[in-house]
């Protein structure tokens, strides 16, 4: 069955000396693996776009067990995301949760749009890299299902306090005064940290990267997302641990 796609490559292996079996994240198919022949063959359209990052149209043949590429055009490159090694190190890492979160061979339309304007953003270098961070981080674990309330305070339902407590495994917060007998390891989250916090899973996509932070608010922001993600998924991502690795 012969398929026409618009796909991101979040993942890419060499196969012999010219070609590649790629990861692929589409709007209707979900996450794909597809076999690109000729991929590394000079003067082939299919050189760059198969590459890692790349956005491509993509005319695919469906096999018993994975995809083939007949044709790849790039629509987009990101090629900036190379130029810096943290930008590069980041875009990694979204590839990586990307292939851990988003479905197969389902409607991914949600999950493609997130990384595309990630991508964007961060090749532009036009919002803080750890915000993109923590909006990827908590809307694809959202669009996977793992959704935290933050609404209010898990004891009380109060919707602010200064601070409020961030229990990252059980993805809930609670005020000062019902924190007490909650016991745990709670995160304390300033009021604006926290409003960041909610406007990660609860803003209209339009407006999702449409706000900033102090520095400061900004680590913190990070730090409660990605505690979040590694308590829920209970399992280690190797691009997050050399992107942490680069600040060291």
């Amino acid at each position: 069955m012969q398929m026409e796609s618009d796909g991101l490559m979040i993942g890419e292996q060499s196969v012999g000396e010219s070609d590649r079996l790629v990861t692929v994240l589409t709007r209707d198919e979900g996450v794909v693996r597809a076999f690109a022949r000729q991929a590394k063959r000079t003067g082939s359209t299919k050189v760059s776009a198969t590459q890692l990052f790349c956005y491509s149209r993509l005319t695919l043949y469906k096999g018993r067990d994975k995809y083939i590429i007949d044709d790849a055009r790039p629509i987009e490159l990101f090629f900036d995301l190379r130029r810096d090694i943290e930008r590069l190190a980041l875009a990694q890492y979204f590839c990586e949760l990307a292939r851990s979160l988003a479905p197969q061979e389902a409607p991914a339309g949600d999950f493609l749009r997130l990384l595309l304007n990630s991508f964007h953003f961060l090749s532009k270098g036009t919002r803080p890299p750890l915000l993109l961070k923590a909006v990827v981080e908590m809307r694809m674990l959202s669009f996977a299902g793992y959704m935290p309330d933050l609404v209010g305070c898990c004891g009380c339902g109060c919707y602010e306090a200064d601070p409020m407590l961030f229990y990252p495994r059980e993805g809930a917060i609670c005020c000062p005064e019902c924190a007490r007998e909650h016991g745990g390891a709670p995160m304390p989250l300033g009021p604006g940290v926290l409003t960041a916090l909610r406007h990660t899973i609860y803003a209209d996509f339009e407006k999702l990267f449409s706000f900033t932070l102090p520095p400061a608010g900004q680590k913190a922001l990070a730090a409660a997302s990605e505690r979040y993600m590694l308590c829920t998924l209970d399992r280690s991502f190797r691009t997050l641990d050399f992107f942490h690795g680069l600040a060291t």
